[in-house]
């Protein structure tokens, strides 16, 4: 397993593979570094998305979870760069609540990359986020892309 921490506008965040595969992005160090190349390039892509130079991530992705929460994060995937979604609106196409949509999002293991940041209350109220500073980042990473928000 590849371990790699980057220092980011949000606060350090670190990249795990597994497998050939980015598992997991976390906020904080990891105390022994072992980059794997996957992790090396995972750092590069999301330097250049804080640096405001990618808007697509292309990384082997593998988040842990079960099937709903895995076919949420796929449906995070498709959300396109300064655009959002509503949790009401993956409720929709998945068929399910929008409160359990809701808790996988905050089960999101990898934030940012798999951007659960985009999705946001049926009123456009910045609802929870389990990273960095909770709804401070994700406001911030919003702003990042574009975004107005009153």
């Amino acid at each position: 397993m590849g371990q790699q921490s980057l220092n980011t506008p949000v606060g350090i965040l670190s990249a795990f593979d597994e497998g050939g595969k980015i598992v997991a992005v976390e906020w904080g160090r990891v105390p022994e570094p072992d980059p794997s190349p996957l992790t090396k390039e995972a750092a590069r892509q999301l330097t250049a998305y804080f640096d405001g130079k990618l808007q697509i991530f292309d990384l082997p992705l593998d988040p842990h979870g079960s099937a709903f929460q895995r076919a949420v994060c796929f449906e995070m995937c498709r959300i396109p760069y300064g655009e959002r979604l509503t949790y009401g609106d993956i409720a929709k196409t998945l068929g399910k609540p929008a409160q359990a949509v809701g808790s996988a999002c905050g089960h999101n293991p990898i934030p940012i990359i798999i951007p659960c940041h985009r999705v946001v209350g049926s009123d456009g109220s910045m609802t929870g986020f389990s990273g960095g500073e909770g709804v401070e980042t994700k406001v911030w990473l919003l702003q990042h892309e574009g975004m107005l928000l009153v």
